[in-house]
């Protein structure tokens, strides 16, 4: 996912079909110079239908699309003919994907399966036509329904990733280096803040060829969920991975502290993503030989199962995915 084409915010324009109109047809034959009515009823207009596609990881294709139209439904003819129904059009989405009205923010749908449809725009329904409306005193009405007008609204789409662990911690604290050792995703990784701008998926191997999806967040600043920072744009990604892995580098000044920091990032946005299960890996112990880590794991004091890791010395890296293993599939 190229941070250019990873776009997972967009608003959009939609507009269904309109209802055809009924007819107001009377048989009119050769022999049959005063049949009885014959109008038929007007096709449904096209609905606005979001459909999940799991091959898709973004919402880019949609980002150049901002007015979406669907069919209007055809008029109906004689001989009770129904109008043909409006084209439907079809909105591929990833998986992941939230739906809310523009103008409330209300959400009326989430997508998260492949395949799965939603109408988020029904269109019109078709008039009746004049059959419909004959009776013992009234045996050739001259009149039929019009179709329904169309509907029309802006909606916000937003993906949140589905991931089975969402890495979370500072800029530069080893996310994205530990990401690529543990998978074949290869994010940009230098020596700066703020190098990951979207996120990232990875699938880890695990014993007896299991796997779990890990996903890489941009870097958290103290401040981000009042919008400092790149990490409130992403924030919500976080809402989707059952176990959160905090990520804090060995030499920080107070890891407690960095890691209360986050802790409290995440309780500011959303309270309830405290009741996910959570892990944190203490990062880079190659600066560190092993006597002073023993000593400082002995000097920690911590309510969080910790582990301490390398990604470029490929320490550690088992043990932290047994613990992650464990943790996702424990009850919770």
């Amino acid at each position: 996912m190229a941070g250019s084409n990873f776009v997972d915010y967009v608003k959009i324009y939609c507009r269904s079909g309109k209802g055809g109109n009924g007819s107001a047809h009377l048989r009119r034959e050769k022999y049959i110079p005063k049949g009885g009515p014959d109008g038929g009823d007007g096709g449904r207009g096209g609905h606005i239908i979001l459909r999940g596609n799991k091959q898709m990881w973004t919402l880019l294709p949609l980002k150049y699309t901002k007015h979406i139209k669907a069919g209007h439904g055809g008029d109906g003819g004689r001989q009770t003919s129904t109008g043909a129904n409006g084209e439907d059009v079809f909105l591929d989405v990833p998986l992941g994907t939230v739906v809310r009205l523009a103008e409330t923010g209300e959400i009326i749908g989430e997508i998260t399966d492949d395949k799965q449809e939603m109408i988020i725009l029904k269109g019109g329904r078709g008039g009746l036509g004049n059959a419909h409306f004959k009776s013992a005193t009234n045996q050739t009405p001259r009149y039929a329904q019009t179709g329904e007008p169309y509907s029309e609204a802006w909606f916000i789409l937003e993906l949140k990733i589905l991931a089975d662990v969402g890495l979370v911690g500072f800029p530069n604290a080893g996310k994205s280096t530990l990401l690529s050792v543990l998978s074949a995703a290869k994010p940009e990784i230098a020596n700066y803040p703020f190098t990951t701008l979207v996120p990232n998926l990875g699938i880890v191997s695990y014993r007896d060829n299991r796997s779990f999806v890990m996903a890489d967040i941009p870097g958290i600043i103290e401040g981000a969920a009042e919008g400092k920072g790149l990490g409130i744009r992403f924030l919500r990604h976080i809402e989707r991975n059952s176990t959160l892995l905090f990520m804090v580098p060995v030499d920080a000044d107070d890891i407690k502290k960095e890691y209360e920091i986050l802790l409290n990032e995440l309780r500011k946005y959303n309270p309830e993503l405290l009741h996910k299960k959570r892990l944190l890996a203490i990062t880079k112990i190659d600066m560190l030989d092993d006597e002073l880590i023993a000593e400082m794991d002995a000097g920690l004091d911590l309510d969080i199962d910790y582990v301490f890791i390398s990604s470029v010395a490929r320490q550690g890296l088992m043990q932290l995915k047994d613990k992650l293993w464990k943790k996702l599939n424990e009850d919770y």
